[in-house]
């Protein structure tokens, strides 16, 4: 009979345990939406939004001739999933700032002459530029660019497929030519440390002040949000650039990652970017409850930022609702400044879309975390 009692109140108090940790469990919002949100996160990422071989990628065309077959190349370029055309661009220099600002992957030009050495059988070359800065992006593409305009001219010119080709084409890879993934991986690498050391850092900011204890005393003080968030913020802008420091360091030293541009630009656009995810960071400390809601909003706004800044997986060739996302993201927007500047040598009239984004994101997190702010501990 004892061994029945014991038993029988070995399973009530387990029991309820188990009841009181459910009830704790359904009041604690942030850890049930997290426990739920994080798994439907990554299923849809990667089922929709990920694609390690990119299409539709933004392409500008020169078209140094008016012929039949160079606007039936651009016809099947358009008609593939690889190339999206973009810009009709008139000379080179037009190429080269497109290129530059990232705001297409391919140029390539059809030469002049192109159609008439092609009946002749001299073999013309059609000319592609494209931005190696990230191989992966490209490298599915350029090796299906040769089969694809053999194709179309077969079908839609007559013109026999024959080996070789009768007709060639010169790829240019540029900022990247021999496809070193360093020089994609490393710069990118800068921005997802900072962002999850920034993040991390700050957002427990707020939260250990209350679960110490301090924050009553905090709030006697006379300071205004404003002037406490500034001093929460400030100290780890100097850390988190002697990281970025180390880093970019570290990989021009032992990775031989060039720096091409300027390296005051680099400096001005990274602290900027330090100062966005620290405001987003004390955002977070500002609505959390405690430390572990704090870490948890912080994993789940890192989640995404991994996934969809093109740190992963090629920003171009994910579908557009999932470029969106991307957008309104920090760190999308600093891989392209700290690749640009690095690797292509832009400047700031390269960078103004990007600069003028994180500025926006600075102040919206800004704006909601002193709204937030409470002046009173209950």
């Amino acid at each position: 009979m004892r061994a029945v009692a014991s038993t029988r109140g070995f399973f009530r108090r387990v029991n309820a345990m188990l009841t009181k940790e459910l009830l704790q469990l359904l009041r604690d919002r942030v850890t049930l939406a997290t426990m739920i949100t994080i798994p439907l996160m990554q299923i849809l990422l990667f089922g929709y939004a990920i694609d390690t071989q990119p299409r539709n990628m933004p392409t500008a065309v020169l078209l140094q001739e008016s012929s039949d077959i160079g606007r039936t190349i651009i016809r099947g370029l358009e008609n593939t999933r690889y190339f999206r055309i973009t810009h009709q661009v008139h000379d080179e220099a037009e190429f080269d700032r497109l290129l530059q600002s990232g705001r297409v992957l391919f140029g390539i030009e059809i030469p002049a002459n192109f159609e008439r050495e092609l009946r002749r059988g001299d073999r013309p070359a059609l000319l592609v530029a494209a931005d190696a800065s990230d191989p992966v992006a490209t490298g599915s593409a350029l090796a299906a660019l040769a089969p694809l305009v053999q194709t179309v001219l077969e079908r839609e010119r007559a013109i026999p497929q024959t080996t070789p080709p009768p007709f060639e084409i010169r790829t240019h890879a540029r900022y990247n030519p021999a496809a070193v993934s360093q020089l994609n991986i490393v710069p990118g690498l800068l921005g997802t440390i900072l962002t999850l050391t920034m993040l991390f850092f700050t957002s427990l900011a707020v939260t250990r002040e209350i679960e110490r204890g301090t924050m009553e005393s905090l709030l006697a003080m006379p300071i205004s949000p404003v002037e406490i968030m500034l001093g929460k913020i400030l100290p780890y802008v100097v850390i988190g650039f002697f990281q970025a420091a180390m880093i970019v360091a570290a990989g021009y030293l032992l990775f031989e990652v060039p720096i091409v541009g300027s390296l005051a630009l680099l400096a001005a656009l990274t602290t900027l970017f330090l100062i966005t995810n620290l405001s987003i960071g004390y955002t977070f400390s500002t609505l959390a409850r405690n430390q572990l809601q704090a870490v948890q909003m912080t994993l789940m706004f890192f989640l995404p930022n991994l996934l969809l800044s093109g740190f992963l997986f090629p920003f171009a060739g994910m579908p557009q609702w999932a470029q969106w996302i991307g957008e309104a993201l920090p760190l999308t927007h600093f891989l392209r400044i700290v690749r640009s500047i690095m690797l292509k040598g832009s400047d700031i009239t390269h960078l103004r879309y990007d600069a003028l984004a994180l500025v926006i994101l600075m102040l919206v997190a800004m704006t909601i975390a002193i709204t937030r702010f409470r002046r009173t501990l209950d």
